[in-house]
This record gives structure tokens, sequence and C-alpha cells, in this order.
């Protein structure tokens, strides 16, 4: 019986595997965690990944049930049907990753051209004498520039207040971190060259260290926003920061806490101190923008939704209140509108927005949904208020994705399937799992069009003066009240889901396009990256296009803020995205409010029709 050696991408996490025990049996052993619905008996496709290198067994009668010809072409496969014959390397998407071993971190690697906004140069100066008797500060510039052909000229002050003590301290010599002609960081010759890039989400932030020196991601790391003891959403944020100066200084003291924790562990990751961090760059939607610099937020929340500053800005991280090098900077790129930050800027860069010739759609997904057409070198932005429904908010049985919450689900004939993060008891739901749970519920005819839950089903229920189906029953949880999905529920879910399609489908036809010229969906986000795409078409969410038409991006905002931060070019063209950009407000569109009441019709059928109709 052979045994080879399997490694799955991007954990890293590798060992052997014997030809007789399936991928997922290999995954199981390695901790990987892969999702796995039916059990591993090839009826659901939750444990798909990709065979980068390396041969597997031939696809399975399931795997071509399941797999279109283009996706087996391309590699993917069902973990639970295919077997090593060979050394392998596995890609595993995000959305086949259980919760546990996904974080809002997940995205491709930012790959540009090395030229960083702080470079680093050894500098060896000479000690003073009697006979030499310049100032430290003039000592260093000019070692400097004679050294590295440089025309510095500026020490920050925070720097100059230890300068002299540590160049005593080194022996007169030492690394100058520079940015531009300003000398905003000294450390030892040995240390390290660190950058910091932060995605400000509204519920999740997300922080990667990166190796300026060498553009590699040497740590990621996300934590949830503590904002939302304020308001799951933008709005009741905002609210709050009007009240007083005091209440929008404790959101921004809550944001600045988090981003100075994510530099402190990130660091301890790698041994590093926060003091090597000589750049930062924080990308985030307009809100999170406006409460991190303590700027106005009233007219953000008032017609027309004006930010109070739009173009990119560098401020000394110490303003802010970041404690990293003391002379350095937060970049802070561009924003497109109100409720456009400069996340979704980020997210188009990583996109290759600027190359798509289109049309392209590139969706973010969250609490509020950013969605772009990109179509022959135009781009066209709506944002769409999606609520937090699909991350488990106002949803009876709802949470976030924490241990013992549904975050799979299939209804096979009176039974329910389902996986639970963590594989421990059902104490809930979350939002792949809530998603799940309608397009199973309409498929299975238990929900008409016009989403009312019909009595058909012998786990549909009334309770109190509406109908609910149940997930997990009292008797199933040993007594403990039952997880159920009620018809509440299912508007809220409608609500959230016209909102994306309604967005989308004016961006159609404001460029005269239709549904089926997409050549490409691209989903980026902590939510959007994990859903299953199967159920957000089911449903209409999402056009009824070819599954290899959908690409799963992970946190592409993340990514491009790395892009930002290892690249003055991408710094550049990030600057010059949103005079590209044509925003339209989708409260004031002339059509928008048939599109989203049509846009809550659910199914692919209804989506199709309502395409025509439009179109």
């Amino acid at each position: 019986m052979a045994l080879y050696q399997v490694s799955f991408e991007p954990s890293g996490k590798q060992g052997s595997c014997r030809s007789s025990r399936s991928l997922l049996d290999c995954a199981r052993r390695l901790s990987v965690g892969l999702a796995s619905i039916c059990g591993g008996c090839g009826s659901c496709h939750s444990c798909k990944v990709r065979v980068l290198s390396g041969t597997v067994s031939a696809p399975t009668a399931s795997e071509r049930k399941i797999l279109s010809p283009e996706e087996l072409e391309a590699g993917w496969r069902l973990a639970c049907q295919t077997y090593p014959a060979s050394h392998c390397r596995l890609g595993v998407p995000p959305e086949s990753m259980t919760t546990p071993h996904r974080t809002q971190v997940e995205g491709a690697e930012a790959t540009a051209a090395l030229e960083p906004a702080v470079r680093a140069y050894h500098v060896r100066l000479k000690a003073p004498s009697l006979s030499d008797l310049r100032p430290d500060a003039e000592r260093l510039l000019e070692a400097l520039n004679e050294e590295n052909r440089l025309s510095c000229s500026e020490i920050d002050v925070e720097i100059l207040r230890v300068l002299s003590s540590k160049l005593r301290s080194w022996g007169w010599e030492c690394q100058a971190y520079v940015r531009s002609r300003e000398v905003v960081g000294v450390g030892r010759r040995a240390g390290h060259h660190l950058g910091l890039a932060v995605d400000l989400g509204s519920t999740k932030i997300a922080g990667y260290l990166v190796d300026l020196s060498s553009g590699k991601t040497l740590a990621a790391r996300g934590l949830p926003n503590p904002q939302r003891s304020y308001g799951a959403d933008i709005v009741s944020r905002i609210s709050h920061a009007v009240k007083s100066p005091l209440a929008r200084r404790r959101l921004q003291q809550l944001a600045v806490g988090a981003l100075n924790r994510l530099a402190l562990d990130l660091c301890a990751e790698v041994k590093a101190k926060r003091e090597e961090i000589v750049d930062a760059v924080v990308v985030g939607n307009t809100a999170m923008h406006h409460l991190l610099l303590r700027l106005p937020v009233e007219q953000l929340a008032r017609a027309p939704f004006l930010p109070a500053v739009g173009a990119a800005m560098d401020i000394r991280a110490r303003d802010v209140g970041l404690h990293i090098a003391p002379g350095a900077y937060v970049h802070l790129p561009p924003l497109i509108a109100g409720f456009v930050g400069s996340d979704h800027v980020a997210m188009l860069l990583a996109a290759g927005a600027a190359q798509a010739g289109g049309p392209v759609v590139a969706l973010d997904i969250g609490t509020n949904t950013e969605v772009s057409l990109i179509d022959g070198g135009s781009i066209t932005s709506v944002s769409c208020a999606s609520g937090p429904a699909f991350e488990g908010w106002h949803i009876k049985d709802g949470m976030a994705a924490a241990s013992g919450a549904i975050e799979r689900l299939r209804l096979v004939g009176d039974a329910v399937q389902y996986q639970t993060i963590d594989g421990t008891a059902p104490v809930g739901i979350c939002g792949s799992g809530v998603l799940d749970a309608m397009a199973q519920l309409y498929l299975a005819g238990v929900l008409e069009t016009g989403g009312r839950m019909k009595d058909n089903h012998p786990r549909v229920r009334t309770c109190g003066e509406q109908r609910e189906f149940v997930i997990v029953s009292e008797e199933e949880r040993g007594g403990r009240a039952a997880i159920t999905i009620n018809q509440r529920d299912i508007r809220e879910l409608q609500l959230a889901k016209a909102a994306i399609r309604a967005g989308i489908e004016v961006l159609l036809r404001e460029r005269g396009r239709s549904e089926n010229e997409i050549q490409k969906i691209i989903i980026a986000g902590a939510f959007g990256s994990y859903i299953d795409v199967g159920s957000a078409v089911a449903i209409g969410m999402l056009p009824a296009l070819p599954l290899n038409r959908f690409e799963q991006v992970g946190n592409a905002a993340g990514t491009g803020a790395r892009l930002i931060l290892v690249s003055l070019s991408k710094r550049a063209e990030a600057r010059a995205m949103p005079p590209r950009i044509t925003y339209i407000e989708l409260s004031a569109h002339a059509n928008f409010t048939e599109t989203f009441v049509r846009a809550n019709y659910l199914g692919k059928e209804a989506a199709a029709a309502r395409a025509r109709k439009t179109n």
C-alpha cells in the first residue's frame, strides 16, 4: 500500500497519506478542517479542493454529477471521493473550510514590484571628537546621504529625543528608515523593516505584518471590531457618535485600541517590536475611516450622504494614537462616496480593475455591500444596505461564527443534515448556514417565490402568529429549545438578498448590459468568501450563471491594502481610481424601488423573469 506526501494550501499543513485513504481522511488527520455536510458520502460539494500538483484517482460518478466538466478539467475534486496516486499539493478555498480554520484575513498574497514608501538604510557614523563638534542629527544625515546617495534633510522630533543616547549605545551604527526626505525611525543594524496593513471592517478587523525588505507577509490576524457594542450596523454607530464629542472619542479609542492590540500580537508572533513597524496602511468603509480620524459623521447619515474628505491622507501614526515607530505615518487611501470607502478601492485594486476588460461584477459582501461593474475601462459602483442578517444578526436563532453554530445545511427528505463549527452540539445558526437554509427550503418547495412559508413539511409548525421550520428539534437537543428559522427571519433575509441583487441589476441597466454578458463575478469579504455560491444563485441573490464564472477571493481589501503598503506605484494607482468611478446613489435612482421589490422574489426562474422584464 503506497504512502504519499500530501500538502494543503494555504495552511501549509502536510503529512503522509495512504493511497487507500481519501483526501478528506488525510485532511482530518492533519487538522486542516475541511467541511463535510454529508459525512463523506459524496452527495454534497462542501469538501471541494483543487489539485495543484500531483496525481489523484479518477473522478467518481458522484463528482461528475456535482462538478462541471470545466471544474474537473481545472483540477477541482471532492476530497471525500479522491485518493492520492502520488505526492500532491492541494488548494483549499475558504468556502470549503470549517469556520475555526478560516479567519477574515484570508486572501491572495500581495504581489507587486517592491517599492515601499519607507526604505531602510544601514548607516555607520564617525564618533564625535573635540575636533568634530557637529550635532548628532547633522552627523546622521550627512553619513546617511553620503553612503546611500540620498538627499534626506529632516528627522522627526520624536526620534531626535532619543537619537543621541541610541547612537552611543549602538556604537555609532544604526539602521535609518527614510520616507521621502525624512527619517521616520532608527533602529539597530539587524532590526526588522516592517509595515502594517489593516482592513478596518465594521464587524471584523484584519491585520497583516509585512516585511518591507522582501514584500512577504510574515503574519496575519483578525479580531472582532469592539465598536460592535455600539451597534451592529454603521447607522447605529453614527447615531451614537453624534450624541457628543465624548461618544465620538470613545468609538475612536475602541478602534485604535484594537489596532494597537493587533500590532502587538502580530509583532509577538515574529519576535519583533512595534517600534520596528515604520509604515502603515489602513483601509475601511467611509464611516470607519471617519470614526478612526474623529472626523464628523452626521452628514454621512443625511442626504446627499457626503464624506467630510475623500482624498488619500497621510497622517502621523501617533496623531491617530497608533503605537508603532515614533515618526511613522499611516496612509489612508481615497474614498469613493459616503458609503463606499477605501476598502472597496483596495478590493478593486487587488482584483485588477484597471486591467479588466469586462463586464466583470465585483462584490464585497457585508453589513453594507459594495458592488462595482467593470466594463471596458469604466467602473460604476453602488452601495447596498444589505444589513446584518447574513451575519446572523436579526435572526431568531442566528449567531456569530462560533463553536456550535450551524455553518452548512442540507435538506434531505424529512431530515436536515448539518455541520457545526468545531463539530460540537448545535446552539444556533451563523450566516453561511442561514443562506443554505433559505436556499434548501425554497428548493424543497417549503418557501414560495414570494417568500411565504407553506405548511407542507413535517418540520413546519406554527409558533404564535407565524410559521417556523425546525432545523434541530427539542428532542434532538435533549429537551432544550429547538433551533428554527421562522417567517420573520425569511423576510429579513429577503431584504438582504434583494438589496444585493437590485444593486447588480441597476449597474447592468446603467451600462446597457445583460446578466448573461457578465464574464466573471468576483465575491470578496469575510461572509462572501464562505457562502455556498449555489445557494446564493438558488435564491436569486446572484445571477444564474455557470459556477465557473464565480470567483471567491477572500479578503481582497486586505490584499489591496498590502499592495498599497509595499508599492508606491500601487499607491498611486489607488489614488487615481476614484476619478474613474461613477457612483450611483441607489436611494435617488429612478427605478431602484421597483427593482428592489422585484428582487425580493426567490429563485433562479424569478430572477430570469426579472432580467427579461428589465432588459
